[in-house]
């Protein structure tokens, strides 16, 4: 592997689920870890496994995303910390319910840290990955950014952020040595359903979480800019993709379509 791609590696959501696996698999690849999570006990569990088990160096950083002090630690810990290459934003949050009787409060935590917590970590650690010549983003969005019609209430439009976001990103900062994936799985066997409500086990097509990272991580080594492990067909998104650029041509018009006159 590149030497690029064993640096230290921060890993959001680090205490159970997606983020668990992640620093699972890249503990075994060889990446020193720092672990993000609010539960700094069962971060110490899986710490003390990895490093038995791989002996890599690994960092708990205990931390509660939604709260500035805490999310103020973080982005310090990405500014400075010149050994970190890769910043797995994962941590993240579902919200139970539509939006007929939203409980604003509640929808506001969701915001901040699947959307503002994304985005100032990224923006902690970018200007030093250009500084240095390159860096990692891998930030997990869903297939919902893709499909709100699946969701009621605003999960899909804060991974619908994440996706554009990542997207943007690369666009523009790929050629400086940026590396940015979007992930976007579908229903993952995740404790993010007990804490929003939902019986997992009611739900079909719940894809294992082993199986969701290890598949991301092959899109990871084959540079894709967004992985989507549950799609059968590569060409379906192709075509998605190319029919959107289509349109970019048509938005620079001085006077409304013939059809809206």
């Amino acid at each position: 592997m590149p030497a690029q791609s064993l640096r230290t590696a921060l890993v959001t959501g680090a205490s159970s689920g997606i983020g668990a696996t992640y620093a699972d698999r890249l503990a075994r690849r060889g990446h020193d870890l720092v672990l993000v999570a609010r539960d700094k006990d069962r971060m110490a569990v899986i710490a003390d496994r990895l490093r038995r088990e791989t002996g890599v160096s690994i960092d708990v950083l205990p931390a509660d995303l939604t709260e500035p002090a805490d999310l103020a630690r973080v982005e310090t810990r990405l500014r400075d910390d010149a050994r970190i290459g890769l910043l797995v934003n994962n941590a993240g949050a579902s919200a139970a319910g539509g939006f007929a009787a939203p409980d604003l409060d509640a929808l506001q935590r969701l915001i901040n840290l699947n959307v503002t917590a994304v985005m100032r970590l990224a923006g902690a650690v970018v200007p030093r990955f250009l500084a240095e010549g390159g860096g990692t983003i891998i930030n997990l969005a869903s297939v919902l950014a893709l499909a709100p019609e699946l969701s009621p209430g605003i999960y899909a439009a804060t991974k619908a952020f994440v996706l554009t976001f990542s997207q943007s990103l690369q666009t523009e900062l790929g050629g400086r040595g940026l590396y940015v994936q979007a992930v976007l799985p579908a229903a993952t066997r995740t404790e993010i359903w007990a804490r929003s409500g939902r019986d997992v086990d009611t739900i079909e097509g719940v894809m294992d979480v082993d199986e969701l990272v290890d598949a991301a991580l092959v899109g990871f080594d084959r540079r894709e800019a967004v992985t989507i492990p549950p799609l059968p067909d590569a060409a379906e998104w192709e075509v998605f993709t190319q029919a959107r650029k289509a349109m970019a041509p048509g938005f620079r018009q001085e006077h409304p379509a013939a059809r809206y006159r």
